[in-house]
């Protein structure tokens, strides 16, 4: 875990949940606001169209690339958004398995949302993070 994110967990909320409620950061640190990740190759397409898992797996492959770039990886992530192309629940599940498997014991508050589209042909599946760099 980043020394510079502390991840916050309250005994008076359900610990049923697979993420902690909050992240302080104290400060001065560096910040890193990240655009949504997308289901984007290097060419620009649109990887596993109509796949929920192969997209967030893209995803998040993108993800890692930006943070690196950044210098920066999973762990500093303070908070995220995932965002799903569908209104069933099972999709959203779908793709939560596949994030929850990249953050691994990195479980950052997150807020999981089934949306009406996303921006690109056939998109699927989008993550967006805030990371804290030292």
């Amino acid at each position: 875990m980043s020394s510079h994110v502390k991840l916050i967990r309250n005994s008076r909320l359900t610990p049923a949940v697979d993420y902690a409620y909050a992240a302080l950061v104290e400060a001065p640190v560096r910040s890193l606001w990240m655009a949504g990740a997308c289901p984007l190759d290097e060419e620009g397409k649109t990887v596993g169209v109509g796949d929920f898992e192969a997209q967030a797996h893209q995803v998040m492959r993108n993800l890692i690339t930006a943070l690196e770039g950044a210098g920066a990886g999973l762990t500093d992530i303070a908070r995220t958004t995932v965002y799903v192309a569908s209104s069933n629940q099972a999709d959203l599940v779908k793709v939560w398995n596949v994030y929850r498997a990249y953050m691994g014991e990195h479980d950052a508050p997150s807020t999981l949302l089934g949306v009406a589209v996303l921006g690109y042909h056939d998109q699927l599946v989008e993550v967006e993070a805030m990371a804290v760099l030292g």
